[in-house]
């Protein structure tokens, strides 16, 4: 199992589901992806985007401005 870190901090939608795409589609089963972003709409875009690829959101927390999503690859 990987741990994968994004820095999509600054970027609006659909930059950060975006780049969590192409990171988890070159990711391995079971691997975890972290990704930061300041996106205020990202939580909604971020739990529908699990839902729709099969992909566990494990966490997801706001501090200061910035969303801090953890999703394991399923």
């Amino acid at each position: 199992m990987a741990e994968k870190h994004i820095n999509a901090r600054g970027l609006q939608c659909p930059g950060p589901i975006v780049e969590l795409f192409k990171v988890a589609k070159a990711a391995e089963s079971g691997d975890v992806i972290t990704i930061e972003v300041t996106d205020c709409g990202f939580s909604k875009d971020i739990t529908a985007w699990c839902k729709k690829t099969g992909n566990e959101l494990v966490s997801i927390e706001e501090t200061e401005g910035v969303i801090k999503a953890v999703v394991k690859k399923g």
